[in-house]
């Protein structure tokens, strides 16, 4: 009896191993579509997200490189008619340069307080060693509106354009630059030759326009060497030198108010009750103070964003824009010829920014001695690009 039931249990045993014991063939395919095929819990999610992120992030990219060149051009080339357009609702030239500096120097440190943008913070010791640079700034923007209001739009850009001229042969004799190379004197020859060209063809030459004329582009040329001295010795950022340059100038604007009289011709409109004051009028204002900080926010971002070619493309573009829009929409502009001649300085112009920007790279031995030159030149540059566009922007408050 008890070798049966051994037996009966051994059976039993035999039959449960077999019908548990995979088959080796079975387990083996089972394994392979396992591997092709694995299942969707398995894959990391990084893995399945990695190719989108990666087009989504590139698509981002280009979309806000783009609308930051567009933000760019809009904003330069339509400072310029916005300009015109408040100063003819808002007569008085210093008054809306003041809120134009004050809009600029409380929007850097708004943006700055919200950690959109750098700036270095306010010292007693650096505004009292800042102050030449922010008189000599407001000097220029004084003659700038000078001239503006004797001149027409195409006599400002002429000799806005040959200021490299001077800024070339200050660097060298106040700066120790090096003099400049063939290809920039060819470039400088051109802005010349296109200077006298529209001189002589300028049917509108006045002496008091020329005198302005020949005043702004003294203390332009002043201004853009001793703006890089400062930015070589006192150490600021870029957003540091608009604040700074913005916020002192804004300080110098109640000495303009009793120089110029300007003070009396709004207290007279204020007696008078006009409507200065109405919707009309404050509409172009703001939006010319706003445009005004626009042109250094979006100039800026377009200089990390894009190469420095792209900018002075985008550069040659806008101006190639104030030009159309003054000979559409202003009736005062240059003859043909002296339209031609506008262009030549134009033209040599931006042989001038290839000849200065294509500087040969330094050995590798160099770098570490170059880099901070290189940094501060581009600190500069940003700087006078800014004061090229806001000055070139208030061009139409002439007329």
């Amino acid at each position: 009896m008890k070798i049966t039931r051994v037996s009966y249990l051994s059976k039993s045993l035999d039959l449960v191993s077999h019908s548990h014991s995979p088959n080796p063939h079975t387990l083996q395919d089972q394994m392979s579509s396992d591997v092709e095929n694995p299942p969707k819990e398995s894959i990391p999610p990084s893995v399945l997200t990695e190719p989108n992120s990666k087009w989504y992030s590139g698509l981002v990219q280009q979309v806000s490189v783009y609308g930051i060149a567009a933000g760019y051009c809009l904003s330069a080339s339509l400072l310029s008619i916005i300009n015109k357009w408040a100063v003819m609702k808002f007569p008085y030239p210093g008054a809306l340069t003041a809120l134009q500096y004050f809009t600029s120097a409380a929007g850097v440190l708004v943006f700055g307080y919200f950690k959109l943008l750098e700036h270095d913070r306010l010292d007693a010791l650096i505004m009292w060693r800042f102050l030449p640079a922010a008189v000599i700034f407001y000097l220029s923007l004084f003659t700038n509106s000078e001239l503006l209001l004797h001149a027409n739009v195409d006599t400002f850009i002429v000799f806005r354009s040959a200021v490299p001229i001077f800024v070339a042969i200050g660097e060298t004799l106040y700066l120790q630059q090096p003099w400049p190379s063939l290809k920039t004197w060819l470039s400088l020859g051109t802005i010349f030759g296109g200077s006298v060209l529209y001189v002589i063809t300028d049917y509108q030459f006045t002496l008091m326009a020329y005198s302005w004329a020949l005043a702004y582009l003294i203390s332009m040329s002043i201004d853009f060497v001793y703006i890089k001295h400062v930015v070589m010795t006192i150490g600021l950022n870029t957003w540091g030198l608009v604040l700074y340059n913005n916020l002192e100038a804004l300080l110098l604007f109640p000495l303009e108010l009793l120089i110029m009289g300007e003070l009396k011709k709004i207290k007279h409109e204020i007696r008078e009750e006009t409507d200065w004051y109405s919707f009309e009028v404050i509409l172009p204002v703001g939006l010319s103070c706003l445009f005004g900080l626009a042109i250094s926010f979006f100039g800026f971002s377009c200089r990390k964003a894009i190469s420095a070619t792209g900018f002075t493309v985008l550069g040659i573009v806008n101006k190639l824009l104030t030009v159309v829009i003054n000979l559409m929409v202003w009736d005062k502009h240059s003859s043909s010829i002296g339209t031609i001649g506008l262009l030549i300085c134009m033209f040599g112009g931006v042989m001038y920014q290839q000849s200065t920007s294509n500087k040969p790279k330094p050995n590798s031995a160099n770098v570490k001695e170059v880099e901070p030159q290189v940094a501060i030149e581009e600190e500069q540059q940003k700087l006078l690009e800014m004061q090229n566009v806001t000055e070139t922007g208030s061009d139409e408050t002439s007329k």
